[in-house]
């Protein structure tokens, strides 16, 4: 049987000048189920200066690389978002998901 399970989505800018986000304040998917997170981002900025962590319940963050399930991320420069795809889902990958602007 299938599970539903949450994805908790943040978005952190870190860097010196302040940034404005929008984003959805959860998601949720079912077991084997592909993931689409955006990150609506400054025009300024590009899928580089992007990096994406997890923090599972209980633990700590996880700065994690992409792989054959998170292996594909891309650019919209029409509406400014940057997303991350994951596919295959599983209840082990329930976590708060952060879009972070890497330092400069």
């Amino acid at each position: 049987i299938r599970s539903l399970f949450k994805i908790l989505i943040f978005f952190v800018f870190l860097g010196v000048r302040p940034e404005t986000l929008r984003q959805p304040p959860s998601a949720s998917v079912l077991t084997g189920e592909r993931l689409e997170i955006s990150c609506e981002v400054p025009s300024s900025l590009n899928s580089y200066d992007i990096v994406w962590i997890r923090q599972p319940a209980g633990k700590g963050l996880e700065w994690f690389s992409f792989n054959s399930k998170f292996s594909v991320i891309t650019v919209s420069t029409l509406d400014s978002t940057v997303t991350l795809h994951g596919q295959n889902m599983q209840p082990e990958d329930s976590a708060v998901y952060y879009c972070a602007r890497q330092p400069q």
